[in-house]
């Protein structure tokens, strides 16, 4: 039997965020697609492909404030941009898919407009033959001090005219597109709810490792967090018999990757890893875990019931990591330490004691985003 095939378009620029999750998607879309994952962003090392999933890796681009800029020394911003257009518009002729999924956009993303609208455009011009054009969508959306009107306005423009749907990766008793996105315009695109998307609930374990697990995602933002974590390490031990595990990430850079290689060679209660083939199920073997805010992050957290601190990335407009953060605690998931207090090392230990005597609060939210969005993409497909 002959399955229908998906393309599915994947940036990240910050961190490996919107990459892990787009994996954790497709691994769920496997089971009814044959997936085509581009990816956009640096693909690290080790990073693992599900099975069913084929990855193509374009000429990386990353941005920096307003710019793009190229993570790959061989193309220039210019020669990754047009050759990016050539593999993405060669995949949409081989793959003739079903279904064109685009992470983020037209949410986000407009910097990449140069290679997306000729997509869709190409998508438009198979008439009868066109598939199915859905924007893949995180929770919780960035909101801008200034321009959100115009922005939301662009944004509903551009699903009414390309799209078939969205897909947003929530339970709507915890966050709706309304919270986030307010256009004058009606949006006509009807919206799915697939639930979050978080990885398998873990096996039953023995008693958690006596540790705390420091993770801060990719790793390119999380040197304040490695560094507070490093600081209050021996207290914690003193205080709760716990070690110390700081997970730097493939992006931290390699000045302080060599400076928490070393502070963990003076201390007999400090290790440091650069990378983990699996952060969930680490998370899920801690006794307590200190992180940012990002969607796969608490997630992992919402699956292992590990108690936690979070200290949600924060700098410039960047706001969805504290909203995402403070709901959960409010609900008791989890213990939330506002960026701008990261410095104050005797708050930051006294969160992590109290979190690591504590149970958090079970919080009854859909974690099965990625097989709930394979069955909303099979009845997209199957509309006449």
């Amino acid at each position: 039997m002959t399955r229908d095939r998906l393309l599915f378009y994947c940036q990240h620029s910050l961190g490996l965020g919107h990459l892990a999750r787009s994996l954790r998607l497709a691994e769920g879309l496997a089971d009814r697609f044959d997936v085509l994952l581009l990816n956009g962003g640096r693909f690290p090392a080790g990073t693992r492909v599900p099975a069913g999933v084929a990855v193509l890796n374009l000429p990386p681009l990353g941005q920096a404030g307003a710019d793009l800029i190229s993570r790959d020394p061989a193309y220039s911003v210019e020669e990754a941009c047009a050759e990016r257009r050539r593999l993405i518009l060669d995949a949409l002729d081989d793959t003739t898919p079903a279904v064109v999924l685009i992470e983020m956009y037209p949410f986000g993303r407009n910097k990449f407009e140069f290679e997306l609208l000729p997509l869709l455009d190409a998508v438009a011009a198979l008439g009868d033959r066109r598939p199915r054009v859905v924007s893949s969508l995180r929770d919780i959306l960035v909101q801008r001090p200034v321009g959100q009107e115009r922005h939301d306005e662009r944004a509903v423009t551009r699903l009414n005219a390309s799209f078939d749907a969205i897909v947003m990766h929530a339970d709507p008793a915890f966050a709706t597109l309304e919270d986030s996105f307010h256009p004058a315009t009606p949006l006509r695109v009807p919206v799915h709810y697939s639930g979050f998307v978080a990885p398998p609930a873990p096996a039953p374990a023995d008693l958690p490792l006596a540790r705390l697990i420091v993770s801060a995602g990719g790793g390119m933002v999380g040197e304040p967090l490695v560094r507070a974590a490093v600081e209050v390490h021996r207290d914690l031990f003193i205080r709760t018999g716990l070690r110390t595990t700081a997970v730097a990430g493939p992006f931290l850079p390699a000045p302080v990757w060599e400076w928490l290689q070393d502070q963990a060679r003076h201390s007999p209660v400090l290790d440091a890893v650069r990378r983990v083939d699996d952060l969930a199920a680490e998370i899920g073997r801690s006794a307590l875990s200190l992180s940012q805010g990002g969607y796969n992050t608490t997630m992992d957290l919402l699956r292992a019931g590990t108690p936690a601190v979070v200290v949600p990335y924060a700098a410039g407009t960047e706001d969805e990591q504290t909203r995402r953060t403070a709901r959960l605690a409010d609900l008791g998931a989890l213990r939330m330490l506002p960026a701008r207090e990261l410095e104050s090392r005797e708050r930051l230990l006294e969160l992590l004691v109290a979190a690591a005597a504590s149970t958090p609060a079970a919080v009854p939210l859909d974690l099965s985003g990625a097989e709930t969005t394979a069955r909303i993409l099979a009845a997209e497909v199957a509309v006449p």
